[in-house]
């Protein structure tokens, strides 16, 4: 082809993934831009293979969904390897349908016993070593600490580590089995991320915590994210229901997420306000720290708590709900929480690292001390006193959720860091 008006002749070279995906691609650059011939193609990430490894399979699609869909678009292949995964039908299709390979792995999210670990990391080095990815990525305490060794040993060149939130590892008593936890774990961390190139933080706390406990070693870039982000064209906002004001906590049923607090809360509101309801989304948990499920059945016979169990959307549940409530010890940066500021419910949270990040206190919701009921009751009942704060507070909550939540904007900021990335035009997510 000659270029332009210009008669010099251009070699095309062009890599076929997928049938014609990256020819429509690199076309695509070219003529969007004529004037500057094929020197667009030189500002195009090279292609990398990304191999993402998680410890819960549905997180692939729940959380980092979006993540994936992103590399996808920048013209990357995706591998990703949980435990369970072929068996979890709806995310492997999902991941299947887009062209990511899926693998399943022997990792167990909760467990304690190192040989079983040890055994892991051997079967994940292996699994990396044929596969060759250019990076790897790991999220969630295992496949961060297990991922970064295995991916050392098989001699990934890009190893990143994505900190979601510390959890029962870095939150309540430093004694007993969990203060043993807290010991091997943070030794973990201290020995894993001398193999990181990069460790991305949900918040400035976790951040902080890691260089002042010295496990972020000088060879390790860090990097602080606004949460995994929401996407506001799937969570939009939607109109209060005009019945009983309903309160609504979404968490997986352990103690180090205020669920303590937020019964408590709820029964003695119920006994004095017979026209408000406290519902509860979540399903029991292998953790340590997990409720058990007598006592939230407890709960729900007493009448003050309608626990609806887990849900694979959440929305309806959000659309049903005036006020959203996370009375949690500890976060990264709680999802849950931006989801419902995006379809414009107002907050009561915790002054605890990741949560005070959300919102901002008296404008779109209410900050109160980690394990306090007491607080939480107070700023419960301003909700039902006030009623017309609800609509207030749920606008400038979305408003919040817009500006600095949205996922587009955070996956950009990842593949950016990792110099996978592509030119990104912002959007309102309103119009």
């Amino acid at each position: 082809r000659t270029c332009h008006e210009k008669r010099r002749t251009a070699r095309v070279y062009v890599i076929i993934r997928d049938g014609t995906h990256n020819i429509k691609l690199l076309l695509l650059a070219y003529f969007k831009a004529p004037q500057k011939g094929f020197a667009a193609f030189k500002k195009m990430p090279p292609r990398m293979k990304v191999f993402i490894l998680a410890s819960l399979p549905s997180s692939l699609v729940n959380f980092r969904g979006a993540l994936i869909l992103s590399l996808l678009d920048a013209g990357h292949q995706v591998e990703v390897a949980a435990p369970g995964l072929t068996k979890d039908k709806g995310s492997a299709q999902w991941l299947n349908a887009r062209g990511v390979i899926c693998h399943d792995i022997k990792l167990s999210r909760t467990g304690l016993n190192p040989l079983s670990d040890l055994w892991s990391l051997i079967l994940l080095s292996r699994l990396l070593r044929a596969q060759k990815p250019d990076i790897f990525l790991g999220y969630t305490i295992k496949p961060v600490i297990w991922g970064l060794f295995a991916a050392r040993l098989a001699h990934v060149p890009k190893r990143i580590a994505l900190m979601t939130g510390l959890g029962y590892a870095f939150t309540g008593q430093h004694r007993g089995k969990r203060g043993l936890i807290q010991w091997v774990a943070r030794r973990l961390y201290s020995k894993a991320l001398q193999f990181a190139d990069l460790a991305f933080f949900q918040n400035p706390d976790d951040q902080a915590d890691f260089s002042r406990l010295g496990l972020l070693p000088v060879t390790c870039e860090s990097m602080v994210l606004q949460g995994s982000g929401v996407d506001l064209a799937t969570f939009t906002p939607a109109p209060f229901p005009n019945d009983k004001i309903r309160f609504l906590m979404i968490a997986r049923l352990l103690g180090d997420k205020g669920l303590r607090e937020y019964a408590t809360a709820a029964q003695q509101l119920s006994h004095r306000n017979p026209m408000v309801e406290f519902h509860l989304i979540g399903g029991t948990d292998c953790n340590p720290d997990s409720v058990p499920l007598a006592e939230i059945q407890s709960w729900q016979a007493a009448g003050f708590i309608h626990w609806d169990g887990a849900v694979q959307d959440v929305r309806p549940a959000i659309a049903a709900a005036h006020v959203y409530v996370l009375p949690s010890y500890r976060e990264g940066m709680p999802r849950s929480v931006l989801e419902a500021m995006a379809m414009g419910r107002p907050i009561i949270t915790t002054f605890a690292p990741g949560c005070r990040e959300t919102i901002v206190d008296g404008e779109s919701g209410f900050l109160i001390p980690i394990r306090n009921s007491k607080a939480l009751i107070q700023a419960m009942q301003r909700f039902i006193d006030s009623p017309d704060l609800i609509p207030t507070f749920g606008a400038k909550a979305r408003l919040r959720a817009i500006e600095i939540f949205d996922v587009h904007a955070i996956n950009h900021a990842m593949l950016s860091a990792l110099g996978l990335a592509r030119e990104r035009k912002a959007q309102d997510p309103d119009q």
